[in-house]
């Protein structure tokens, strides 16, 4: 497990610190996170496959990264690609990526558009014919993918986060998705904190250029 993040002065304290707690930690380009994602596979020794889970879901459930990842093992090398992203269908900020290093290694070489640098994986779900995709759905059947808000851009969404943490870890340090909608359900109040946040993504900005996503997959703040 590592921490990759960018190269610039500001995220120096955050280096230090996971240092300090022994966390392995690479650094690497703040506007090409195609490349940080890449060089850092290389560094750690291009390991058979890559996890990615975004910095901005601080309310993942651990759960949910072993059903996807499970996924991608249990498939013995059926798959370039895996995630719960392609259609999304958990709660905004449970996003779980996974891939071969050869695939990233292509992905690397030969994606151009500043959107696919940016976002890292754009590259796969938006070639299918490139790359050999799979997408794990919620077991619930459930779509809380535009309705739940767990990710963190705006200062509502941290008024959120930290009314979950304050709420759910002094009594289970260890609480996932379900202790989060239990509770949503016993304390609405919580829930409205950054509910009309729930489906704003950065595919809005990009709808003109995307060819896998819509309009219904995103919406304006």
């Amino acid at each position: 497990v590592a921490v990759i993040t960018t190269d610039e002065p500001s995220d120096d304290p955050l280096a230090v610190l996971r240092a300090q707690h022994g966390i392995e930690v690479f650094r690497g380009s703040a506007l090409d996170l195609l490349d940080r994602h890449y060089q850092a596979a290389r560094h750690f020794g291009e390991t058979e496959a890559v996890v990615k889970i975004p910095s901005d879901c601080p309310l993942i459930d651990p759960a949910i990264i072993d059903r996807v990842l499970g996924y991608f093992e249990e498939t013995q090398g059926q798959y370039d690609f895996v995630s719960n992203l392609h259609p999304a269908t958990y709660p905004d900020g449970n996003d779980v990526e996974v891939m071969t290093f050869a695939a990233l290694e292509t992905a690397w070489r030969d994606a151009q558009r500043p959107l696919e640098r940016e976002h890292t994986t754009p590259f796969f779900w938006e070639n299918p014919d490139r790359f050999r995709l799979a997408n794990v759905a919620w077991e619930t059947g459930l779509d809380y993918s535009m309705s739940h808000r767990f990710t963190i851009d705006y200062p509502a969404d941290y008024d959120f986060i930290k009314a979950v943490y304050e709420a759910l870890y002094p009594a289970n340090p260890h609480f996932g998705l379900n202790d989060i909608l239990t509770l949503l359900k016993q304390r609405p109040d919580l829930y409205a904190l950054n509910a009309d946040l729930a489906g704003v993504n950065w595919y809005r900005n990009h709808l003109g250029e995307l060819k896998t996503v819509g309009a219904g997959n995103t919406k304006q703040p």
